[in-house]
């Protein structure tokens, strides 16, 4: 009961602590697959807790749909460049201004973002479907 009690206060720390990692990504150690791999944990701490099924019906998509959507984002980011005129996967940047600061923004925030869905279904969902073979005695 006090690991549920827990797990219920930390899965959302763990999803918001893998989105940073995957934001700052770009100028320091992290980005989508270091956040992909901490929102993968997340799951498989919500699995063990609370079962494989709530785990999985938490998920924004079925594990593998979220990796293939993640892949398909991943491809999609080198379009911009193509259509632009550059080498498939050429970032070009922007800068998106909020007020008092500004937000440097580029295509290859979509590849990582697509490599941390891939990263979050396709271990999420191993670790769901280990811990759903072994809730069934399987």
């Amino acid at each position: 009961m006090i690991f549920e009690l827990a797990v219920r206060g930390l899965y959302p720390v763990m999803l918001i602590a893998s989105l940073w990692l995957l934001l700052r990504g770009h100028n320091a150690p992290g980005g989508g697959f270091v956040g992909g791999l901490l929102a993968a944990a997340a799951s498989a701490v919500y699995a063990i807790a609370f079962g494989a099924c709530p785990a999985r019906q938490r998920l924004p998509l079925s594990p593998p749909r979220l990796a293939a959507a993640g892949v398909l984002l991943a491809l999609a980011s080198g379009l911009p460049a193509l259509l632009a005129g550059l080498p498939y996967l050429t970032h070009p940047w922007i800068t998106i201004p909020l007020g008092v600061t500004s937000l440097p923004f580029s295509s290859v925030m979509l590849f990582d973002l697509g490599v941390y869905c891939c990263v979050w279904g396709a271990i999420g969902g191993y670790c769901l479907e280990l811990l759903d073979q072994k809730e069934s005695g399987e």
